[in-house]
């Protein structure tokens, strides 16, 4: 993974050194309210509905054993709000029938980033400087900026990649990092990149999509798709280049922000994402692009190309990690006892089957360790946990972890004769759910239980499909579905990517969800990227397991076997349409109503 160097070091070190003059300033009253919001925002500090939340930046997902300890002290030591704060926190879930909030976690999000929910505004500057230690910070995790550049979880290690795309994620990081061109655009600007035959980032729900391939010549270049994105107009990205040289990617995302940066809307932010621009202007749009790549490529020289010597640079921070044992013993007894365990312990088979991926070194393997499980929000991790996670990551991953996009960690260089010693740890930390893909092993957004902008909460809905579904045997007999739930439109869980989405909406003061079918992430599992589609009227927290279970029940009785398999939810769905569906769901409100 890409180590910072003394410059990296002395820049972050100053940017937590001039925050916590901000603040200071701030609590003496010498800058203003107005003043220093637009500040703690460039910082990655919100204020939320009840307290201040942090956002931690995590560039495509890299998470080093030592940053995963420093996330756990943050925890630990200062994720706790002031007495005042919790208890108005505490009386006003009470009224809304739900759990006591945690402290002391972090949270996985959607945006592999790191999320803190209770730390005080007085502390923030600590906190800033600890982060510092392990070159971590927040910086452009928010504003109209161009945000965290996210990508494949299994970047560098997959079989099917083509190649890896974080020396170009780290390098398009340097270069987006406080650029002024890029600081005060319209909206805020997400770009994913993949180097896999697979898109496991879903790189097309992106406002700039990037996938690395090869042409006819087996020359390396970005397939480039522009203006996807979810919130209240969900659309997948528009195709620009099939085929772009790699060297001047950056030459090209500066002629895509300039377009954005002129035409852009200001005057209203619902429609003031880059997808507006490019459903209203068309081929006008990728016209001018065009044109304004044509001018800095060959009036200004193009200045942001790559050169053969940085890309090499960079590229060496992304080898295989010191600490890998490539030098040691196999362990012949390995496979034999691995399968023998395997054969008494139902766990662990489901647990090979779920979590274990094959690695680009027949070797290896990458393996998944799921936060999903009764009585945790998804995404949530304890203190306790981080530091859990930061010793398996030592012990069998060589020091590094990648946090994924649907809220998991990921274990890339895992020696396959390690993994019965993984699971037996992992287990024992209660970090071995063999759920990956599953129901249970869901995307929800931290919904109106913390979020000021949501309409409804999100995670009591996912507790209460969680604790409904326990049951490994069921979970594996029903398949494969991606269940994502949000408390709002902006759509933090993605929830339209879901083939079963939840979004929760505001009705006369009450918390509804209204429910969707058919979305994909553009995964290999769900096919191409698009948006799911409303199958009705919203239903009430209380209905809602109800009609998971009644979807579900439809598309078994509706399945078609597959050789040994069967026929996967989304593609019963996509064969057979919404209405049998829908008409299990209204079928649960008419009971509901009837009952009534």
């Amino acid at each position: 993974m890409y180590r910072y160097n003394e410059f990296d070091k002395a820049f972050v070190a100053s940017r937590a050194a001039q925050f916590r003059d901000q603040i200071e300033r701030w609590q003496q009253g010498s800058l203003s309210e107005d003043a220093f919001r637009p500040l703690r925002l460039q910082n990655g500090w919100y204020v939320q509905r009840h307290a201040p939340m942090l956002r931690v930046a995590v560039p495509y997902g890299e998470l080093s054993s030592a940053q995963l300890r420093v996330l756990a002290r943050v925890a630990r030591e200062y994720d706790e709000p002031e007495a005042e704060v919790y208890r108005s926190a505490l009386d006003a879930q009470r009224k809304l029938g739900t759990r006591r909030l945690p402290t002391h976690h972090a949270h996985f999000t959607t945006r592999t980033n790191v999320q803190f929910n209770w730390i005080p505004l007085s502390k923030a500057a600590d906190v800033m400087d600890l982060l510092a230690t392990v070159d971590m910070h927040g910086i452009q995790t928010s504003g109209n900026c161009i945000r965290n550049i996210s990508c494949d979880e299994r970047a560098g290690v997959a079989p099917d990649e083509i190649a890896d795309p974080r020396p170009f994620a780290e390098i398009m990081r340097q270069w987006t990092t406080l650029h002024p061109e890029f600081a005060f655009l319209p909206r805020k600007f997400k770009i994913a990149v993949t180097g896999a035959t697979e898109d496991r980032a879903a790189t097309g729900w992106h406002d700039v999509g990037l996938r690395l391939v090869r042409d006819e010549q087996g020359e390396l270049g970005f397939r480039v798709t522009v203006g996807g994105g979810m919130g209240r107009t969900p659309m997948i990205g528009t195709l620009m280049r099939e085929f772009l040289p790699w060297r001047h990617i950056m030459n090209y995302i500066e002629a895509v922000v300039r377009v954005y940066n002129q035409y852009g809307r200001r005057d209203n932010k619902y429609k003031a994402r880059i997808k507006i621009l490019v459903k209203a202007e068309g081929q006008r749009f990728v016209d001018e692009v065009e044109e304004e790549f044509r001018q800095i490529v060959d009036i200004d020289g193009g200045p942001h190309t790559i050169e053969q010597a940085e890309f090499e640079r960079v590229s060496r921070c992304f080898i295989e990690p010191p600490k890998l044992d490539t030098a040691r013993v196999v362990d012949t007894h390995a496979p034999a006892m691995l399968e023998a365990a395997a054969t008494s312990t139902p766990q662990l088979q489901r647990w090979l089957e779920r979590n274990v991926a094959p690695h680009r070194d027949p070797s290896l393997r990458i393996v998944t360790l799921s936060f999903k499980r009764a009585l945790q929000a998804p995404g949530d991790a304890s203190a306790d946990q981080l530091e859990r996670v930061a010793d398996l990551v030592d012990r069998f991953s060589a020091g590094e972890a990648r946090v994924t996009h649907t809220q998991n960690v990921v274990l890339p260089w895992v020696h396959a004769d390690d993994l019965l010693a993984l699971w037996q740890a992992a287990n024992a930390a209660g970090l071995a759910s063999a759920n990956v893909h599953l129901l249970t092993d869901m995307i929800a957004c931290p919904g109106g239980d913390f979020c000021a902008l949501a309409n409804a909460r999100s995670l009591p809905v996912a507790q209460s499909i969680m604790e409904r579904y326990q049951d490994l045997d069921e979970l594996n007999d029903i398949g494969e579905i991606d269940l994502h739930i949000s408390g709002c439109i902006n759509s933090c869980g993605h929830h339209h990517s879901g083939h079963i989405g939840i979004l929760g909406v505001d009705k006369d003061g009450a918390e509804w969800y209204q429910m969707t079918l058919g979305g994909s992430d553009g995964s290999a599992r769900s096919g191409d990227a698009r948006p799911g589609k409303v199958i009705g009227p919203s239903f009430s927290a209380q209905e809602v397991p109800e009609v998971i279970e009644a979807l579900i029940g439809a598309y078994v009785a509706l399945r078609e076997p597959r050789g040994e398999c069967n026929e996967t939810f989304i593609e019963t769905v996509r064969r057979v349409g919404l209405e049998p569906f829908k008409a299990a769901a209204d079928g649960v409100r008419a009971t509901t109503e009837g009952t009534a």
